[in-house]
């Protein structure tokens, strides 16, 4: 088995899964239910073998790569309980370090850098997180590169900006993307005018299964950006344009999220980071291009209409 994918169920594990598929590459999806493993990656056998196993579980984890020679971590965890982010990716080194795994490669995200010191965020910028979150995420880096080894396994680090996509249901902007699709008014966070990137989950798929076949990528954190920079505004306004109407929007902004936290635990989750609709996170990936000049990157006005249609066809 050449591939393992861990959290394979999420959007990014997905369409990991698709660029796998069209290559003709064997992997391994890893879940807590067989059933729903087959129910979403059927269409791909017989290059998939699915794995059942806790992750959480020392004896899960290593049957999940076992005998694999790479492996995609993608594990997400609730926004509640980002203590378990460490926590689960020590696990997963340890186990694959033992089974013998050639290479692990670990999505993380733009939150241990914390408050950007710089216009544009590169590898070398101080990561200095403030909030607890970012200190989980920090953490969970610093287990995944120190378990490097140039004379065993080798680990490497992708940070994204948020992600969308046919099946991103956890991404920022996918309240809009429903509402455009579904008819009603997009829930978002304010600021709305201030300038945010984002990311086609296939073209970060892409990214991470070109990444892993560096070796030269080994050892490091690569950033890996959008296509330019687009406020939360412009998103919306091309999202609804793709169905031909005018956007709807209903914007929360610090005060509002600070009150709904009051009776909702995710919302108090979301005011800590708060920062990064004010002084949002524009990651350069100078280094990336260089490495791979020929990277493609989907423009929002390609993108956007995509990911309308696609949602559109599955309802």
């Amino acid at each position: 088995m050449n591939y393992v994918i861990l959290g394979a169920g999420g959007a990014v594990g997905k369409a990991l899964a698709a660029k796998l598929g069209e290559k003709g590459e064997p992997f391994r999806v890893v879940g807590r239910s067989k059933e729903r493993l087959q129910k979403g990656f059927a269409r791909y056998e017989p290059l998939v073998d699915y794995c059942t196993a806790d992750l959480s579980d020392p004896e899960g984890a290593a049957r999940a790569v076992a005998g694999v020679g790479t492996v995609f971590y993608l594990v997400g965890v609730p926004y509640t309980q980002f203590e378990l982010h460490p926590k689960l990716s020590r696990i997963a080194v340890q186990a694959a370090a033992k089974a013998g795994v050639r290479r692990f490669v670990h999505v993380s995200t733009v939150y241990p850098y914390g408050l950007p010191q710089t216009e544009s965020v590169n590898e070398n910028h101080p990561r200095e997180p403030k909030a607890f979150k970012g200190r989980m995420r920090k953490e969970q880096e610093d287990i995944v590169l120190a378990a490097d080894n140039p004379n065993g396994m080798r680990t490497l680090l992708v940070r994204p900006p948020d992600f969308y996509g046919p099946e991103s249901e956890l991404s920022y902007v996918r309240a809009i993307f429903d509402a455009a699709v579904k008819g009603g008014t997009a829930n978002v966070i304010g600021p709305i005018d201030t300038p945010h990137e984002f990311i086609f989950v296939p073209d970060l798929a892409e990214t991470l299964l070109r990444l892993s076949q560096k070796e030269e990528a080994y050892g490091q954190a690569w950033n890996v950006a959008g296509p330019g920079v687009i406020s939360t505004r412009k998103f919306a306004e091309m999202a609804f344009a793709a169905v031909g109407q005018k956007p709807r929007l209903r914007v929360a902004g610090k005060l509002m999220l600070r009150v709904l936290g009051l009776f909702n635990p995710f919302m108090r989750e979301v005011l800590e980071m708060h920062y990064l609709w004010t002084s949002p996170v524009k990651l350069d990936d100078t280094r990336l291009r260089e490495l791979l000049p020929d990277l493609h990157k989907t423009p929002y006005d390609e993108g956007i209409p995509l990911t309308v249609d696609a949602m559109r066809r599955a309802n």
